[in-house]
């Protein structure tokens, strides 16, 4: 196992020894079907400690004190079991439609990122059920809170001081709440909610089930624990202290980038970092193989390594990386567990982790036996926290740097040409070339006759690879669509309609190479790509759309004539926003 935060889970004895008699995956922690798929489709292959401990004693109606970080996926911990609750109570046979106007879940959180964050993956995991969710929280209008809550809302995340405005308003009813949870109860107390907490959990029915998450169990926490809480269960994650020194140095980056631009940046990144072996860390499944399709279109030895796919191709992909037949390895955590490689150069955070012992276990892969190691994490600015709260973890500052420039970029080039010029003198046997350069030397300068010959070296790299780096697009996980923020070529672009989508097996890379194949263009030429259920947009150079549309007319798509035309001269990127988290975290 490489050098990394382990976990340790301490179970008291309310609890009973379900870790060791439970299976790993979702389907065995007793949810209904629905949402199991709903989390499958997600691409997560198993549970965390507290999602396997917690679930079970939740969907069985026990209250419930869990005391772990963050990061360490208390949300779905929570989240999935009160979906799963609150999805049957509403099917119920003869359950009044007006009942369902009023929330019966209630989630308190200390901040408005953190509801916005919660709020935002309930809606990702009830994609299959008729139930609604609401964030309320300061610093928004009150106005927006109060019709989203007239329409009805079944579970509700809120920070408490505006769920207690709410609730003096009216606006906020909570007889029918079924289920409470107070998410990093200790850091709500250290803000000064302890009163709020107090009035909103008196106005909710006695009979409810509550559920309590904090990092730490202070004296007060114990306090509202015994008033508000019956019989609980009793989980606590722990992680174990690291022995000094494990930790391993090497140079760690983030980038702040939105969800938008991650695919960009990542190829930004891998060109001015030019890895010799690199391992690009996803969460989920499909955004692996979707990555991996798109990186390989754009020329780079990408394989993907999932706990999707059988065991024969496992050993063949990881053969393949061991012997440096690929260079870049697109990965899960699970299917990464138990890697051991001496000579990866470069561990890339395409996704920052769930939790911060995560990120440990990653950047362990790499700077391994005395050689130079690089972490470098895409993070979006809604996920700085997370950041921070690795920084606590490893005690080491995590530099945060703006993406390599196109200027940057060429230095870069010319950094490689020096380099190549260097080893080429010290190597010798020059002399059929230093002829040439003494009878140029009749008619020009010396430094001249040098700066030409470098000039052309690297006008021919920069022919093969625009000073734009190639935008890298993946599929949401959660969306219909693709999306990348930048292309790589400069000069009025249009966007082409594709009739074909992702319902037909389209994928990023089918698109590039029917283009590439049949246009002859290079995949650099090619801007945004975004694909979605029934269609695909795809942005070209309007000097070549003609002759891209007349091309890809004549061709087959994934076996499938499509309809292609122009769709308009406005860009992808700019109409695409961000998207929210995708873990259960």
């Amino acid at each position: 196992m490489p050098a990394g935060m382990s976990v340790s889970k301490r179970i008291d004895q309310t609890t009973g020894p379900l870790a060791a008699d439970v299976p790993a995956g979702f389907d065995a922690l007793g949810l209904g079907d629905g949402l199991v798929k709903a989390v499958a489709a997600l691409g997560y292959e198993e549970p965390t400690p507290i999602q396997r401990e917690a679930i079970p004693h939740l969907l069985a109606g026990r209250d419930l004190i869990g005391q772990a970080g963050t990061g360490t996926g208390k949300t779905a911990a929570f989240a999935l079991p009160l979906i799963d609750r609150i999805d049957r109570l509403v099917r119920l046979p003869g359950a009044a439609s007006s009942i369902r106007r009023v929330p019966r879940g209630l989630i308190l959180v200390p901040t408005r990122e953190l509801a916005m964050q919660v709020a935002e993956a309930i809606h990702k995991y009830s994609k299959g059920t008729p139930l609604t969710v609401v964030p309320l929280y300061g610093g928004a209008p009150m106005d927006q809170q109060i019709r989203a809550l007239a329409r009805g809302a079944d579970i509700a995340v809120a920070t408490p001081g505006r769920a207690l405005d709410h609730l003096r308003r009216g606006t906020l009813k909570l007889e029918a709440i079924v289920a409470v949870v107070l998410d990093e109860a200790d850091e709500m107390l250290d803000m000064g909610f302890a009163e709020d907490l107090e009035a909103i959990l008196s106005a909710t029915p006695a009979t409810r089930q509550t559920a309590l998450f904090a990092a730490t169990m202070a004296p007060r926490i114990a306090s509202i624990a015994e008033r508000h809480l019956r019989s609980p269960a009793r989980i606590t994650i722990k992680a174990e202290k690291r022995a000094a020194g494990t930790l391993p140095q090497v140079r760690q980056v983030a980038y702040i980038v939105s969800r938008a631009q991650k695919g960009h940046a990542l190829g930004r990144v891998l060109e001015f970092e030019d890895p010799a072996s690199a391992i690009v860390f996803c969460r989920t499944r499909l955004e692996v193989d979707e990555l991996t399709d798109t990186l390989k279109a754009h020329g780079y030895g990408a394989q993907a390594l999932h706990g999707g796919m059988e065991q024969r191709q496992r050993d063949r992909v990881m053969q393949m990386f061991r012997q440096k037949k690929t260079d870049v390895l697109v990965a899960t955590d699970v299917a990464a567990r138990g890697l051991d490689i001496d000579h990866v150069s470069h561990v890339i955070n395409y996704d920052i982790p769930t939790a911060a012992e995560v990120y440990v276990h990653r950047i362990g892969r790499t700077g391994r036996v005395g050689r130079d190691g690089v972490a470098i994490t895409l993070v979006d600015p809604r996920e700085q926290r997370m950041l921070r709260q690795i920084e606590v973890l490893t005690k080491q500052k995590i530099e945060i740097a703006p993406l390599p420039t196109a200027d940057a970029l060429r230095a870069k080039r010319l950094d490689l040409t020096r380099t190549a010029l260097k080893d080429r003198l010290t190597a010798g046997d020059l002399a059929h070339t230093r002829a040439l350069v003494a009878s140029l030397a009749e008619d020009f300068d010396l430094l001249d006759i040098a700066a030409a010959a470098v000039a052309m070296m690297h006008d021919e790299r920069e022919s093969a690879v625009e000073p734009s780096a190639p935008a890298v697009s993946v599929r949401s996980r959660h969306g219909d669509e693709d999306d990348h923020d930048e292309g790589g070529t400069p000069g009025p672009m249009t966007l082409l309609f594709v009739g074909a989508g992702h319902k037909g097996g389209v994928r990023p890379g089918d698109l590039v190479g029917a283009i590439t194949g049949e246009a002859h263009i290079t995949s650099r030429q090619i801007g945004n790509i975004r694909v979605s259920a029934g269609h695909s947009l795809v942005e070209v150079p309007e000097s070549l759309a003609d002759r891209i549309v007349t091309a890809l007319r004549r061709t087959k798509i994934r076996g499938q004539s499509v309809d292609v035309r122009r769709q308009g001269s406005e860009t992808l990127g700019a109409r695409q926003p961000a998207s929210g988290p995708r873990h259960p975290h």
